[in-house]
């Protein structure tokens, strides 16, 4: 007899990726539009590599605050829906059973076989039947802040220690080209990895956040030329 198995699926994925892809990708965006504007106002080396180490632990403690909050209000909402669906399954089970056939024959079975496909599942697990088909909560998809908050936090900083390596080794002539090529090249292999991992266009990827990165870094190296400029 063949042996099962289970397929492995992009969306049991998608909240921790989702997580660390958009923490690495703002860890390299704003630590070199920091530094850009930083340089760009003519500081010291020295005081441009603070400013980056600083922009680093700011930014992976507000990504990791931000990313926690966000997640677990989303947890809060479905533990709110599981409590109000143990009270009804309580309290009107026949009227959940008939709830949970009637989203199955939505979904194109008889009403017949619709009733005893929600009868099978209610008898083996009521509630997990309908977190996932009246709720759309499962297991692979529910919200987990800690791991998310993790995630956004190590990825911030990994992704902010990019330009900060370059900007310790570079010279106070090559700081501001190479910490722009080197960033725009960081983050289109960024969105080309978190693209194919998605399962969707690597070129694509890879064009959109390096585009938007060019912008964000530019801008800000034009503010820090223009107050530099006028601090002179």
């Amino acid at each position: 007899m063949p042996r099962s198995h289970r397929e492995r699926h992009r969306t049991e994925r998608v909240g921790w990726l989702r997580a660390a892809v958009l923490g690495a990708n703002d860890g390299i965006l704003s630590t070199a539009s920091l530094v850009l504007g930083v340089a760009a106002a003519h500081a010291t080396h020295s005081n441009v590599l603070i400013a980056g180490v600083a922009g680093l632990v700011a930014g992976s403690m507000s990504m990791a605050a931000g990313e926690y909050v966000s997640v677990h209000s989303q947890k809060d909402t479905e533990q709110a829906d599981l409590k109000l669906e143990r009270t009804e399954l309580k309290t009107n089970p026949e009227g959940e059973q008939r709830e949970l056939a009637a989203i199955y024959v939505g979904r194109g079975l008889d009403a017949r076989l619709a009733k005893q496909v929600a009868t099978k599942l209610m008898a083996h697990d009521a509630l997990g039947a309908h977190a996932r088909d009246e709720l759309g909560i499962s297991a692979a998809l529910t919200a987990r802040p800690i791991q998310a908050a993790l995630a956004s936090a190590a990825s911030f900083a990994v992704g902010a220690a990019l330009p900060l390596g370059v900007t310790a080794i570079a010279s106070d002539a090559s700081l501001i080209p190479l910490v722009a090529g080197t960033s725009l090249l960081f983050l289109a292999l960024l969105g080309g990895l978190a693209a194919h991992a998605g399962g969707a266009s690597v070129r694509l990827g890879a064009i959109r956040v390096t585009f938007w990165g060019a912008i964000a870094m530019g801008l800000t190296a034009g503010v820090g030329a223009l107050f530099g400029t006028a601090a002179a």
